[in-house]
């Protein structure tokens, strides 16, 4: 059975600004001698401009070509030197840069992180912008273009927010725009974004929280602000798309599969919460209805899907799919999937179906917060999203408190067929043979 709300764990942290207004949190644990260090920058995919897409991605790249005391690649190289590992990755409302250390390497993580935050356009140059431009093309070529089914996610994305919605373009961006991408353009980019005052450092592991403080203040604290940092301002949204868009891709498949996405409220509103326990009992692992009534019993479905997106700008999208088996095809399994969504809106879950759901997402949640990475990960999206890092002891209880009469009520907010779109994929060529 889940936890009761008196069990759940508690991070205790503290959270601080510097001069310059970087937001310092640190979380003191001493299970183990490592240090998480997470740096969120408050840009993201949806922060570019018009015929700028892919500039917050892109600097995802240039953030390992050097610096002005790092050389190209150093980064990764000392960190690895120390017994360390790190990465980062762009999504739509942010990019985050993380290592994990021993912990008596703290300084030379944050040291790292410094010096790209002060002085990256020092290294930044034409071959740069040129070199990591094709990296990012090699990428969208493996992961978008060239990969079965990878269009999915820009065209769902598309279709589910309007063009002028910072959600309807993907982070990976638009290789026409890196195209046209100037060397002061991405410089721009870079000075308006990357700053003190646009960013939370999270400092979680074996770690003193003053000395830790002291140690970005000794690092971060030179930085200047940006003082002309402005709100962000999104479009209005409305709640549903208002209407059904369809789209059928040929495509170089195995297999037809139809996959599906829905406006839905943004992450950190109760309704999110809802859906994030109704994904469960649609599609978390064998036992969830989609998978036992169309893989396993009618056994007309290869896999299913159903998730949401944690996006915070005017709305979320739930999506997923489904894959039909050879001998079944996809107006088949598109009815299929779609009666199980029906079904969540007029008749409530079991209690059985919600208590498996739950302990799925509790399993889950606990073993991220015992995790250096995943808290320090998770303060930083707090603070970052919400200006609330104390949400990370509040997530979960939000989880466990979901009734069926909730997910009732979501589910036909949500599940509507003028809120939904379609994008089937048919191997290439079946689509002429249906129309003859």
């Amino acid at each position: 059975m889940p936890t009761s709300d008196t069990d759940l764990p508690s991070i205790e942290f503290s959270d601080q600004r510097l001069g310059n207004g970087l937001r310092v949190i640190v979380a003191p644990d001493s299970l183990a001698p490592v240090v998480a260090i997470n740096l969120w920058y408050d840009v993201g995919s949806k922060h570019e401009s018009p015929g700028r897409t892919g500039f917050a991605h892109l600097f995802e790249h240039f953030m390992f070509q050097g610096s002005a005391h790092v050389a190209k690649a150093e980064h990764m190289s000392v960190v690895q030197g120390a017994g360390g590992v790190n990465n980062a990755t762009t999504y739509f409302d942010r990019t985050n840069y993380f290592e994990t250390l021993p912990s008596h390497q703290l300084d030379i993580g944050l040291w790292l992180e410094a010096d790209r935050m002060a002085t990256l356009l020092e290294a930044l140059s034409q071959e740069n912008l040129d070199n990591q431009r094709d990296v990012v093309k090699n990428e969208k070529r493996q992961s978008y273009d060239n990969r079965p089914y990878g269009s999915f996610y820009e065209k769902l994305m598309a279709a589910v927010f309007p063009p002028d919605h910072p959600y309807h373009h993907t982070p990976i961006g638009s290789m026409e725009d890196l195209d046209a991408a100037a060397l002061e353009d991405v410089r721009d980019f870079f000075r308006t974004w990357y700053a003190p005052n646009n960013a939370v450092l999270s400092i979680v592991g074996d770690v003193d929280a003053d000395a830790a403080l002291a140690s970005a203040e000794r690092y971060f604290g030179p930085i200047p602000a940006n003082p002309e940092l402005a709100a962000f301002r999104a479009p209005d949204t409305p709640a549903v798309i208002g209407q059904e868009v369809r789209e059928v891709v040929p495509d170089a498949v195995p297999l037809e599969r139809v996959h599906f996405g829905f406006r839905t409220p943004p992450f950190g509103s109760p309704e999110f919460d809802a859906l994030e326990v109704a994904g469960q009992i649609l599609a978390g692992g064998r036992g969830s209805r989609l998978h036992r009534s169309l893989v396993r019993e009618r056994r007309i479905a290869q896999d299913v899907a159903a998730f949401v997106l944690p996006l915070v700008t005017g709305g979320s999208i739930f999506a997923g799919w489904v894959t039909a088996r050879p001998e079944s095809d996809a107006a088949e399994v598109e009815a299929a999937y779609l009666a199980e969504l029906a079904r969540l809106t007029t008749e409530p879950v079991t209690d059985d179906e919600l208590a498996r759901a739950k302990a799925l997402i509790e399993s889950a949640e606990l073993d991220a917060l015992g995790r250096v990475d995943e808290v320090a990960d998770r303060l930083s999206m707090y603070a970052t999203l919400f200006d609330r890092p104390g949400m990370i002891n509040e997530q979960l209880g939000r989880y466990l408190a979901v009734d069926a009469s909730a997910i009732q009520s979501v589910a036909a907010s949500v599940f509507r067929a003028d809120n939904r779109a379609v994008v089937t994929y048919v191997p290439r060529g079946v689509e002429m043979e249906e129309a003859a």
